[in-house]
């Protein structure tokens, strides 16, 4: 998989992906993360990616001339499954929109800034617009960082054990269970006893049991799905 990230601050970008996961999945080759600056696509000695909005309002905009250069250059040498804009009014991220990008081979993600993009960056290259929550960022750099890592850690041979992420929060519209590690007592506090038991069966049964409690005490919005 190839992710391409544009972005007006690529420094905001160098640490999520230069450390745990996201850095062995590179150095493996099973996936390859390119960030743009966008300012070496402006189009004036100032680098200027950004102007004030018709009609007046506060704050400033991004420009469509950078971006349509940057964007445009990308697809002349690829093909690109999806072009996402991560933007406040997209597509709230969960685990199934994550568990089929990471299906896709070539994706762009257009980090947002300012008041937001042209309109018309939107309605001429954007396929898919993602939200990470109803809140607002400085921009869209972070989200592209959550977006990528809930992506890439989904790659066959990311994970040491690629069991792992079958069983995370959310994949089967459940909050995961409780879990325990040594010692089995710590200060009276015990681990339950059906974890040490060595009864595979009757353990995934108290698993699924606790599960369908966290999630009808946590989010039981889960559970209509």
């Amino acid at each position: 998989m190839r992710i391409d990230i544009i972005t007006c601050l690529p420094k905001l970008l160098e640490s999520p992906f230069s450390h745990s996961i996201l850095e062995r999945a590179q150095k493996k080759g099973l996936v390859e993360v390119v960030v743009h600056d966008l300012r070496a696509y402006a189009t004036t000695k100032s680098r200027q990616i950004d102007d004030y909005a018709f009609g007046g309002g506060a704050g400033m905009v991004m420009m469509i001339e950078p971006i349509d250069k940057c964007i445009s250059a990308l697809q002349s040498e690829r093909k690109y499954d999806d072009v996402i804009y991560l933007t406040p009014d997209g597509a709230t991220l969960n685990q199934q929109m994550a568990n089929r990008m990471s299906l896709q081979k070539n994706l762009i993600m257009l980090c947002g800034h300012y008041k937001g993009v042209d309109e018309r960056v939107r309605e001429k290259f954007i396929t898919k617009e993602v939200s990470i929550g109803d809140y607002v960022l400085s921009g869209g750099e972070l989200a592209a960082a959550v977006l990528s890592d809930a992506i890439i850690r989904l790659l066959p041979g990311v994970l040491s054990d690629e069991t792992s992420a079958l069983t995370d929060s959310f994949q089967d519209h459940m909050l995961a269970p409780p879990v325990y590690t040594r010692p089995a007592e710590y200060k009276g506090l015990k681990v339950p006893e059906i974890l040490t038991s060595g009864h595979a069966g009757k353990i995934e049964e108290w698993r699924y049991e606790k599960a369908m409690e966290r999630t009808a005490e946590r989010r039981p919005d889960l559970l209509k799905n």
